[in-house]
């Protein structure tokens, strides 16, 4: 198993792509610590994980309040004495035109898919440089590389998260910490759900692969990444969207 006994963090893993790579990371050995705001969802996803005979934890994390997170990885150190992965997945969308977007809609996006991202990056830093290795990697999305109508806020925090992974894999390097931004391109979530149908069929038509990506596909290359047969692969953006962007 790729990911034996690694201490891997995982925010937003109560359900979608998070909680695809919380149950990905765990089948591949890792302890597993799940990150989300709904209690229901991590004890779900950390009982699913149990019941398959791995080990995990679950903690209510709210990225945008640093002392969540700072409990939260006092807990991980705690229990397991270090933290080899930090999976930056936890996001938000509000989504309009930015004629038509509030001064609340853009905050909401860039406090927790940026600052959210720099706030747990930043707790488990100490960490990560003390035992000389990790991996962070930052969920973006091929949005943050190429913009998408209505989505103001989401493309500058998804770009946003690409400039901190290339600047921390520049700063982090040679301390034995990797870096990686990871670009999903549409995955049937739930982050979907309010898609017309004529909308969300004009996106797969743009998809040479002809469909949505599924959360797995992106939980699989998180796992990859983690692992040391990735031992090389810093400051790297990789897309994951089945051709969409060609």
């Amino acid at each position: 198993m790729r990911l034996q006994d690694k201490v891997s963090i995982i925010t937003g893993s109560g359900r979608g792509i998070g909680r695809a790579t919380a149950l990905k990371f765990a089948a591949e050995g890792a302890r597993t610590v799940v990150c989300d705001l709904d209690q229901a969802s991590v004890d779900a996803v950390v009982a699913q994980i149990k019941a398959s005979g791995r080990e995990a934890s679950g903690y209510l994390v709210d990225v945008t309040d640093r002392s969540s997170i700072d409990e939260m990885v006092a807990g991980v150190n705690a229990s397991y004495g270090r933290i080899d992965t930090l999976v930056n997945n936890a996001g938000v969308v509000q989504d309009a035109r930015m004629v038509n977007m509030t001064e609340e809609q853009f905050d909401k996006v860039i406090d927790v898919n940026l600052k959210g991202t720099y706030n747990c990056a930043k707790s488990v830093i100490d960490t990560m440089l003390a035992q000389q290795s990790g991996v962070i990697l930052n969920a973006s999305s091929i949005v943050g590389i190429y913009g998408n109508f209505g989505q103001t806020n989401y493309a500058a925090s998804k770009w946003g998260v690409i400039g901190m992974a290339k600047t921390w894999a520049r700063e982090f390097g040679r301390k034995g910490i990797r870096a990686i931004a990871v670009c999903p391109g549409f995955v049937e979530t739930d982050i979907i759900k309010d898609i017309p149908d004529n909308v969300l069929q004009a996106m797969i038509d743009k998809v040479p692969m002809g469909r949505l990506g599924k959360p797995e596909e992106i939980a699989n290359t998180y796992a990859f990444l983690a692992s040391d047969e990735a031992s090389f692969i810093n400051g790297a953006v990789i897309e994951v969207g089945g051709g969409g962007t060609i």
